[in-house]
């Protein structure tokens, strides 16, 4: 079922174990470029690539049709009784089983974040289902700092009462990593970030997400995905790293870099984790990358 709205389509659709999930269709009719599939961070919405999607969708312009996804418990898809399935894994299978559904296959993966992971992860469990990759602001390695920040503000921020002070915690909590985005840009930002419920501010994903995030979960060995990555060695892969990132390091990248024989890097200035996708350099980049890679087919 689909609803018009807008550049978008809002989809709805039931996955294997009966929870109603959302994602966002920007058509580009008869198009013949590869569709991007866009895949959020832990906490994030399809609206986080709404710039980027109208963008790459535009008629006038690029038109590639793009899909933007609500994982379980975030955005307008249903919330998970059992906060354990909120998983990576779990959240890859409904991914591949939505591309089974809209027969999208040899697609480019836009996976920010926890989406890289779960891009990783497919060229594991399905390598056919993916063409090219790009891969925001992640990598094989997480770095310990980035993730406890990312643990210390999951669950734990109080709802904003208004839109303005929605704007507001999201600047003062990502000013550091931030610094160049305007006050205008932040009121946009927040809205992404948060439902919208009446008019006001509501929890974009389910609180529940805390319990399977946590610093018990994280001492010890943080494993590494080299596996996972390499992977992705079959197709092209566009890195994007934010100058200010605290979860992608530069030895990290460039180690990736090593690995991938196709692999292109970008760093984002005066942008942290994960970079934004809103700008025109990188929005630039990006469309490049996929014009450059349509035609380029998978390696055995």
């Amino acid at each position: 079922m689909t609803e018009r709205a807008g550049a978008f389509e809002d989809i709805y659709f039931t996955c294997r174990d009966g929870l109603r999930l959302h994602g966002r269709h920007y058509p580009a009719p008869a198009s013949g470029r590869r569709p991007v599939v866009c895949l959020p961070g832990l906490t994030r919405n399809a609206r986080d690539f709404a710039v980027i999607a109208e963008r790459l969708a535009d008629p006038r312009r690029h038109r590639r049709a793009v899909y933007a996804l609500d994982y379980r418990g975030r955005g307008l898809s249903e919330h998970d009784p059992d906060w354990r399935n909120y998983a990576p894994l779990i959240e890859c299978l409904d991914v591949l089983d939505f591309m089974t559904m809209m027969g999208l296959h040899d697609a480019a993966i836009l996976g920010t974040s926890r989406g890289g992971i779960i891009a990783m992860m497919m060229a594991v469990l399905r390598p056919g289902a993916i063409g090219a990759a790009i891969l925001n602001d992640i990598g094989p390695v997480i770095e310990r700092n980035g993730l406890t920040r990312i643990v210390g503000y999951v669950g734990r921020m109080p709802l904003p009462a208004t839109w303005e002070e929605a704007a507001a915690q999201a600047r003062d909590t990502n000013r550091k990593q931030f610094p160049a985005v305007s006050e205008a840009e932040w009121l946009e930002i927040a809205r992404a970030w948060f439902n919208d419920e009446n008019g006001l501010p509501s929890p974009a994903y389910d609180p529940a997400l805390a319990k399977s995030f946590t610093i018990a979960q994280i001492d010890g060995e943080l494993p590494a995905m080299w596996d996972q990555f390499r992977a992705l060695i079959r197709v092209p892969v566009l890195a994007i790293r934010g100058e200010n990132s605290d979860l992608l390091s530069p030895e990290t990248l460039a180690r990736m870099g090593e690995i991938h024989p196709r692999l292109e890097a970008m760093t984002v200035p005066k942008q942290g984790h994960a970079p934004l996708l809103r700008d025109e350099p990188t929005i630039g980049r990006i469309v490049d990358f996929l014009t450059r890679t349509d035609g380029v087919t998978a390696s055995p």
